[in-house]
């Protein structure tokens, strides 16, 4: 048990990754607080409207969409410590205003769109290059075990972030939830400011001549990575809008109050933990299959989520959903980054990134459609039914081409074997 433990943290015996995850367990932290205080006022300020909900996710990651690929740019032509330094500060801006806004008493639904709109900026830089800046810190060797630790924080914050909100708005109010998250990006800046540069290890090669489309071409003669990365761009377009659809669940379908919503996303974020502690043994680059097999087992448990009965199979179908979500990102992302060129890795990751929450504008806008129609359980049964299909395609054809591959020499073989037996 102490071998499997020990193989599972290797990463953390490197002092800039520990000084970096430390930071970023606040931080994320503070966002997922910040996502539940979000939706709430939303919904409050709306009259639980599901289509201005999905408005203020799709202005979130409509920068995404447009800015991500030269997000990754910058990730691979500057300093990234820098990078992720000036973007932590730029995204407490906004945080820091809502909270003065919902104080007094003076917010409207207009800041929320802005300050999304902000964030979404940001991320679109610091996404890619904090997904890069992983295997700077530890090494090619350590990057799957440092990768799948990364979505193990970030899943603890989703997993401590809710349902600490959840609490806090019932007893405090938003204003407090907002302040808290706004500071926890201090946390991360002082992460960084420790990071010792001389320790870090980036890849040699002309960074600054390679220009984005240089990036897409070297994807585009990959399958292994072009596959990975459509599968994961109709599942994330489909099936990962739970920002959207797991409050409308809470609150229209089960009537649950803020403490009751943070502990269903809660749930997804526990279930999510526990496959990314799954993924931490991982040594090496995982098979297409593994990954085609991780979207089908998604899409179905999503699907079942979408028609639990109760509150309490909701929980558990979502936790579930959560292990599955897991696995198949974690999967993807490994396959396309240890697949990669280290000079590319930045736009790779980049447009992994584009794909993954750059669908999101989109999906959000089309769920909220979805559950304003037919009800919010549409939402999560039509993603989940898209993401099966998705998967199960992805079997067939990947399937088909190993078979393909395969029969090529036997196949002649067995012509001309036919033509001697007909002699």
């Amino acid at each position: 048990m102490a071998k499997v433990l020990a193989r599972a943290f290797r990463s953390l015996s490197v002092r800039n990754f520990r000084l970096f995850a430390a930071g970023q367990v606040m931080s994320v932290t503070g966002t997922w607080m910040m996502v539940v205080a979000q939706d709430w006022l939303v919904l409050d300020l709306t009259g639980s409207s599901a289509s201005e909900l999905g408005l203020v996710t799709a202005l979130q990651f409509t920068p995404m969409l447009l800015l991500t690929l030269y997000g990754g740019r910058l990730a691979d032509r500057y300093d990234k410590r820098m990078l992720l330094t000036v973007a932590n500060l730029c995204s407490a801006a906004p945080a820091l205003l809502l909270t003065s806004a919902v104080c007094t008493g003076q917010v409207r639904l207009w800041q929320l769109y802005a300050a999304a709109l902000v964030l979404g900026v940001v991320n679109a830089v610091e996404v890619p290059t904090r997904m890069s800046f992983v295997g700077d810190l530890v090494g090619p060797g350590l990057l799957p075990n440092a990768s799948a630790l990364s979505a193990a924080y970030f899943n603890a914050a989703r997993v401590i972030g809710p349902a600490v909100a959840g609490v806090l708005i019932t007893v405090l109010g938003v204003g407090w939830v907002m302040l808290l998250n706004a500071a926890s990006y201090l946390f991360t800046v002082a992460g960084l400011r420790m990071i010792r540069p001389a320790e870090l290890s980036r890849a040699a090669g002309a960074h600054d001549r390679i220009r984005v489309g240089d990036g897409l071409r070297y994807i585009r003669s990959r399958a292994d990575l072009t596959g990975p990365l459509v599968l994961v761009a109709v599942i994330a377009l489909f099936g990962l809008n739970f920002q959207l659809t797991l409050p409308l669940l809470a609150r229209t379908v089960f009537g649950a109050n803020a403490l009751s919503f943070g502990l269903l996303t809660t749930a997804l974020a526990a279930g999510a933990l526990l496959g990314a502690f799954a993924t931490t043994l991982r040594r090496g680059r995982p098979s297409s299959r593994l990954v085609t097999g991780s979207a089908v087992l998604f899409g179905a448990l999503e699907t079942a989520a979408g028609r639990a009965p109760t509150y309490a199979s909701a929980v558990v179908l979502v936790f579930l959903t959560g292990f599955a979500q897991l696995c198949f990102a974690q999967a993807a992302n490994h396959r396309i980054q240890l697949g990669s060129d280290p000079r590319y890795r930045g736009r790779v990751l980049a447009l992994y990134t584009l794909v993954l929450q750059g669908a999101t504008p989109l999906g959000s806008l089309l769920t909220g459609w979805l559950a304003g129609c037919w009800g919010a359980r549409t939402g999560l049964w039509v993603g989940g039914l898209v993401s099966c299909a998705a998967g199960c395609v992805a079997v067939a054809l990947g399937g088909r081409a190993a078979e393909a591959k395969k029969g090529t020499t036997p196949g002649k073989a067995t012509a001309k074997e036919s033509v001697e037996n007909s002699t």
